[in-house]
């Protein structure tokens, strides 16, 4: 079957995802710069999520991109995806408005945690879907810096039960490597 049913479901879901995430800030009853600076904690954990979040749909659209067919199996490995990226408003909203708090902060990096583990088996179920000889399997290679991510985040949820800050910075960095889309994808999809 063809990709566009999905890739329409998930920008519609990703899309949703956002706006609840930007409903969850709260406008301040007061018109002074004052009234801001108690939101700080909500606005940070927004901004770390809707990148994020950006960055699952910036690297979904290319991965979709190198993408011929899908299957019933890879639609579920999608809302498998999906049902995790969905949680992204509930854990922003909880840490945000607990300041950072170590059990927010550790829940947080757990749903990274599983949307990383997520992608590899949508990865895994398109190859299946489209062969081993298809652009996407030739573009995937090792995988290094989702297995990286996993490793930090695996680090950074325990360490957030005693040092909330540092796990955030372990939450920053690999937003930071991801950051620019996926470089193998991009390279076959100019072939």
């Amino acid at each position: 079957m063809g990709k566009g049913r999905l890739e329409a479901f998930s920008d519609g879901v990703i899309a949703i995802i956002i706006t609840i995430m930007v409903l969850e800030l709260k406008v301040p009853q007061s018109a002074s710069l004052a009234a801001l600076q108690p939101l700080w904690p909500v606005v940070l954990s927004y901004m770390l999520s809707f990148v994020n979040v950006g960055i699952y749909w910036n690297n979904h659209h290319h991965m979709l991109h190198a993408t011929r067919r899908v299957n019933g199996r890879v639609l579920w490995a999608n809302l498998h995806l999906l049902f995790w990226l969905s949680l992204f408003p509930f854990v922003t909203a909880w840490m945000g408005e607990n300041h950072f708090a170590p059990v927010p902060v550790a829940v947080y990096g757990g749903v990274l945690l599983m949307a990383a583990l997520a992608w590899p088996l949508l990865q895994h179920e398109i190859v299946a879907c489209n062969g081993r000889d298809s652009m996407l399997a030739q573009a995937l290679g090792r995988d290094r810096k989702g297995k990286l991510s996993v490793l930090l985040y695996l680090l950074a949820i325990p360490l957030a039960l005693v040092q909330p800050a540092l796990a955030g910075v372990l939450y920053v960095a690999v937003a930071l490597q991801w950051f620019i889309p996926d470089r193998r994808i991009e390279s076959r999809l100019k072939e």
